[in-house]
């Protein structure tokens, strides 16, 4: 076991796990944080994407030495008080449907939105490349991410 520290949604936390735990299971057992999925657990359907000092990364194939340090943003760090504009155009739209996939899209639109504030239907579906959904076809994604405007 190691004391493995990080910065999540903005709050400094420790916690005592062996290092080559998943940092999705630190996430969503250690720190009791669910939003983030576990789809597949082969780093193929981004279920479990989450912002790595910025980055968008699969926690499911991230051991969490290798996060230690680090900064970590989940889906439940996206909204303060309210719904972030994202998620609310999520839920406008139906965007989200099932639900499994929806951190994940969340998460890596956040990414792709912090890079590029102009998205066009190809920006969205080359940046989701990573995220599969196997309910809404993807329009209401992408409708939804278009119509999130530029504040994330």
């Amino acid at each position: 076991m190691k004391k493995i520290t990080l910065t999540v949604n903005g709050k400094k936390v420790s916690v005592q796990v062996h290092p080559f735990a998943r940092l999705l299971d630190v996430i969503r057992e250690g720190l009791e944080l669910t939003g983030t999925k576990e789809g597949c657990g082969e780093g193929e359907c981004g279920a479990c994407s989450v912002l790595l000092d910025g980055e968008l990364v699969n926690s499911c194939l991230v051991p969490v030495l290798q996060a230690n340090g680090k900064a970590i943003l989940t889906v439940e760090g996206l909204s303060k008080k309210s719904l972030c504009p994202l998620q609310k155009s999520f839920m406008k739209c139906g965007g989200a449907q099932c639900g499994i996939c929806t951190p994940g899209m969340l998460i890596a639109s956040q990414a792709l939105k912090k890079k590029k504030k102009r998205l066009s239907p190809k920006d969205i579906r080359e940046g989701l490349a990573g995220n599969l959904c196997r309910c809404t076809g993807y329009s209401q994604i992408i409708e939804s991410i278009q119509k999130s405007g530029d504040r994330t």
